[in-house]
């Protein structure tokens, strides 16, 4: 896709306010690259988020540089890594925490916004959401069994992930394996995606 193409798309994403709903109105927030080589298809922005305008500006973003093995600033290189969440915008507050990704984000950008990122060598799939709609019936009967089977998507170069929001710090204790067996292959396969920058 020609760059000034890409450049249009993104314009056009950023801008977007199809959800005049929201609680806090329309902001998109993601971060992409035609020369992105690892992709993290997250959830969808909290309000921290919201407000500094850039992907994972809190502790949840904390935990998955460590997760990663990475410095903020190599996250932040859009060249090297892509943030495009299934929902762009902050989606208000419910019951137990942030709402759900809007349902109208994904149909409306998602498969334009993936075809200006010929470059991605690893997705990291994070959260629910996100698994279903990049793991679709590849998916097992709920995310801990997704993510226990992590090894099954090494041919998709994919790793599907738990949220690393502190939310989940209950599933990290009942899932001892995930510090132990997944996070040290996360950590290799994405130094090595980024060897050479």
């Amino acid at each position: 896709m020609p760059k000034n193409n890409h450049q249009t798309i993104i314009n056009q994403a950023r801008a977007c306010t199809i959800c005049t709903d929201l609680p806090l109105g329309p902001r998109p927030v993601f971060q992409i690259s035609p020369k992105t080589k690892i992709l993290i298809a997250a959830q969808a922005p909290g309000i921290r988020v919201h407000e500094s305008g850039r992907p994972f500006t809190d502790p949840s973003g904390d935990r998955l540089r460590e997760w990663m093995g990475i410095t903020p600033e190599t996250f932040y290189d859009a060249d090297r890594i892509g943030i495009l969440p299934m929902g762009f915008c902050y989606p208000g507050t419910g019951k137990s925490g942030d709402l759900p990704p809007r349902k109208e984000c994904a149909p409306a950008w998602r498969e334009k916004l993936l075809a200006t990122m010929p470059e991605i060598k690893l997705t990291l799939v994070i959260g629910q959401y996100a698994h279903k709609w990049h793991l679709r019936d590849q998916q097992k009967k709920n995310l801990t069994e997704t993510v226990r089977n992590w090894r099954e998507y090494a041919d998709q170069s994919i790793i599907p992930l738990p949220h690393p929001s502190p939310r989940n710090n209950i599933w990290l204790k009942k899932n001892p394996w995930f510090t132990a067996d997944l996070l040290p292959t996360l950590r290799e396969t994405v130094a090595a995606h980024l060897d050479g920058f």
